[in-house]
């Protein structure tokens, strides 16, 4: 490896081919790489390792967006995710101790408690806290547009949280009760919900550098959904459909990261929803390569290097799998390589980077 680089091979960011890649126009001249982020552990390490703050000056108000790019680049992505700054919601959350070898020592690992959220009753509904969008910060999206560089865009979001608002806010035990009880309630919830990401997508697509919008919503598990397919439809569903409406009205693909197994709302997904890609893959439910023979010829599949494959694996086996991946995946377009979910704090960096530098080294 040259000093300073991971990759003996360079990747100039060209958003407009990433594009053409996601809406299957064709095989593109190289592997798009794509991420739904890494955490902030898995960044530093890579920055730390290679360097990339050196010549930034952290007294400037908009360090922390200079150096995102700059290891966006570094890393070979064509885009930053950026959304609007300052809209806090209140969950219930829990904390455990992080393992990781990048873990958060002090702050432990966070997770929302899935007995009770915020809202049980319409009197938690009145009073919630609920953020106002229109009083948010477009802050980052301005710099971004002003600063990022050439060949580079932004993909919007995270958004579109339907199904995890609904669990976050109620607790998931709560709105399984509610959804026979309180059904009134979670209604009132998912359409609170759809204005809020409907007004947030319009700030978004303001922005010229803004090319994607890319909604974020886990609804299922390992072998099903997390509520039924019909309250899916209904109360999920349908606020992705508005979103995904307005982004191809104003000329965007529209991307879904959703974990779990979404078997029973697939052709919903293609053809009511009408996504252009689908994130996240997992080994356990249906690996990449099976999912591009049974739904790839109508949507983009994003990643799928599964993330306990890659915590367990050598460099050779990942650099092996990679390959194997392309080779199946790549034809055609409609495929990015990345991880079956995110880059996560206990994924080892020099796996990590193996499977970046092994997309970035295949010549077909």
């Amino acid at each position: 490896m040259a000093a300073r680089s991971f990759s003996a091979v360079a990747v100039r960011p060209d958003w407009e081919s990433f594009r053409d890649c996601i809406l299957r126009r064709g095989t593109p001249r190289r592997v798009h790489h794509v991420e739904l982020f890494l955490d902030g552990e898995m960044q530093q390490a890579i920055v730390d390792r290679y360097g990339l703050e050196e010549g930034l000056d952290r007294s400037d108000p908009f360090f922390a967006l200079r150096r995102q790019a700059a290891l966006q680049a570094f890393l070979g992505y064509d885009y930053v995710v950026c959304g609007l700054e300052g809209m806090e919601w209140t969950y219930h959350r829990d904390v455990a101790e992080d393992t990781a070898v990048e873990g958060r020592r002090a702050a432990g690992r966070e997770y929302m408690n899935e007995h009770r959220g915020p809202i049980a009753s319409w009197n938690d509904f009145e009073r919630y806290p609920w953020p106002d969008p229109a009083k948010a910060s477009t802050r980052a999206l301005e710099w971004y547009e002003r600063n990022l560089p050439e060949g580079m865009c932004m993909v919007a979001g995270l958004t579109s949280h339907y199904a995890e608002q609904l669990s976050w806010l109620m607790g998931y035990e709560t709105l399984c009760y509610a959804l026979h009880d309180q059904r009134d309630l979670v209604r009132a919830i998912f359409e609170r919900v759809d204005a809020f990401t409907a007004a947030e997508v319009r700030r978004y697509l303001q922005f010229d550098r803004v090319r994607f919008v890319w909604g974020s919503d886990d609804m299922g598990f390992r072998t099903g959904l997390l509520i039924s397919p019909a309250d899916t439809r209904e109360l999920v569903l349908a606020g992705h459909r508005r979103i995904a409406e307005m982004a191809h009205a104003a000329g965007r693909p529209y991307l879904l990261h959703s974990c779990g197994n979404l078997a029973d709302i697939r052709r919903d997904l293609v053809e009511d929803v009408a996504i252009d890609a689908k994130h996240s893959f997992e080994d356990a439910i249906e690996t990449v390569i099976d999912a591009r023979c049974t739904w790839g010829d109508r949507v983009a599949l994003l990643g799928g290097i599964d993330v306990d494959f890659l915590c367990r694996s050598g460099e050779r086996a990942i650099r092996k799998r990679v390959r194997e991946t392309i080779d199946a995946c790549l034809p055609g377009g409609g495929w990015c390589l990345g991880t079956g979910n995110t880059a996560a704090n206990y994924v080892p960096v020099d796996n990590y980077l193996a499977m970046v530098d092994e997309g970035r080294r295949y010549a077909g």
